[in-house]
């Protein structure tokens, strides 16, 4: 469910037409529903409840600070894969007792500002990160609660860019070296190998992918306390896919949590979950104007917009689909057209041969299920500034980052 809803015709936010948004702030723009956020999270830590629980929200899937304070309110914990990340966190209030610090490669120095910070877990994926944890840890007297993150080697059955459990992914500690990398992680100062991590894939579309990992996972956890380590932590990872309108509807919430508490439970185990897209996604949309329509050859249509693959890029990245439709009232009939944008590359497509109602110069329009990874992967190719942000509560907004500008565009640049 989300709260973009339509009232006399016309597409709102809450309470708040859009169109009235594009006046105030113009054009594109990424607007978020609070009601819908928290939602989304309530209902997706309720589904969780046969176990013991920490959820901790991908921060790359939607950083900005008031998003993540909002969720910080909630008590979510937070899962970084960068140290801007914790610091992103920090500033929103976020509690770094409930930070997990994911990610292939952390530089030293983002060891050591987790470790100052107090992080709840490090999920490490290599002996030789392993080492460098210890190092810092020794040299700063303190102990660093570990997790490996151990490649399960499960096909997800999802887009190649994003699944990351397959035997040629980059990610994880591969099967035949888990039980040596712990004895590793055991013998060294600093370290306390605490837990057990994995993560399969992101926009995943079927529960059994999922069961598949924790069986697995759940193996491991055992074998490795008869080897003598006291495994007390499982971090499951996220990759839950929400509805982007081109195919099945993934699992709920509440299909998830049962596959999960139906293989987990009982095994004494702290469980963490990293949702992202699942939370914000359909919490939040871009709005755009039509600039222009061109008729291409033979009956190719093109509608140009002001949103491009600079502000969205996942339709060119992942040839994802984004379901769109106008702010107004429809006008009848349909069309079939490319939605483009201004950018000077090909792949510029918002989405192609798409049946929509006929569109014309000017009119407002919404790419739908945008809210994560959006803003988050926005840049200023082209030169062109990046997107404002709104937060909608019931009648209110507010901005929530202000639409760069040109001397944005060359800050900390010189001639």
């Amino acid at each position: 469910m989300n709260h973009f809803q339509r009232r006399k015709g016309e597409l709102c936010c809450e309470d708040v037409p859009l169109s009235r948004l594009a006046e105030e702030v113009g054009t594109p723009a990424y607007v978020y529903s609070k009601a819908t956020l928290l939602r989304h999270a309530r209902v997706f830590r309720s589904a969780l409840r046969g176990l013991d629980v920490l959820a901790c929200f991908a921060v790359k899937s939607a950083p900005n600070l008031a998003l993540l304070a909002l969720l910080a309110r909630e008590g979510l914990g937070f899962d970084i894969v960068s140290g801007g990340e914790l610091f992103r966190v920090l500033q929103a209030g976020g509690d770094a007792r409930k930070v997990v610090f994911s990610g292939v490669g952390k530089r030293q120095e983002e060891l050591a500002a987790a470790l100052d910070a107090g992080i709840f877990q490090f999920n490490c994926e290599s002996e030789e990160e392993l080492q460098q944890l210890s190092r810092i840890a020794a040299r700063k007297k303190r102990v660093a609660p570990v997790a490996l993150r151990v490649n399960p080697e499960v096909d997800a059955r999802t887009h190649p860019h994003i699944a990351t459990a397959l035997s040629t992914s980059k990610f994880g500690i591969p099967a035949e070296r888990v039980l040596a990398t712990y004895r590793l992680a055991a013998s060294l100062p600093g370290i306390r190998a605490v837990g057990v991590a994995c993560h399969i894939g992101s926009q995943i579309a079927s529960v059994k992918p999922f069961a598949e990992a924790a069986e697995k996972m759940r193996a491991l956890v055992l074998r490795l306390r008869e080897d003598g380590h006291d495994i007390r932590r499982l971090d499951m990872g996220g990759g839950l896919g929400v509805p982007y309108g081109d195919g099945p509807d993934p699992p709920s919430p509440r299909q998830y949590g049962e596959a999960l508490v139906r293989v987990l439970e009982g095994l004494d185990v702290k469980v963490l979950v990293e949702p992202g897209r699942l939370l914000v996604a359909n919490a939040g949309v871009l709005l755009t104007r039509v600039l222009l329509r061109k008729q291409g050859r033979g009956s190719r249509r093109f509608v140009v917009v002001d949103a491009g693959m600079n502000d969205l890029l996942r339709p060119a990245l992942y040839q994802a689909h984004h379901e769109l439709e106008p702010v107004a009232r429809p006008r009848r009939g349909a069309e079939v057209v490319d939605v483009v944008g201004p950018v000077c590359e090909s792949a510029d497509v918002l989405a192609k041969r798409r049946r929509v109602h006929p569109l014309a110069t000017g009119d407002l329009i919404v790419m739908r299920t945008a809210g994560a990874y959006g803003m988050a992967m926005a840049s200023q190719y082209n030169a062109r500034p990046r997107p404002v942000e709104v937060l909608v509560d019931g009648r209110s907004w507010r901005v929530i980052r202000a639409r760069e500008s040109y001397k944005d565009l060359i800050r900390g640049e010189s001639p």
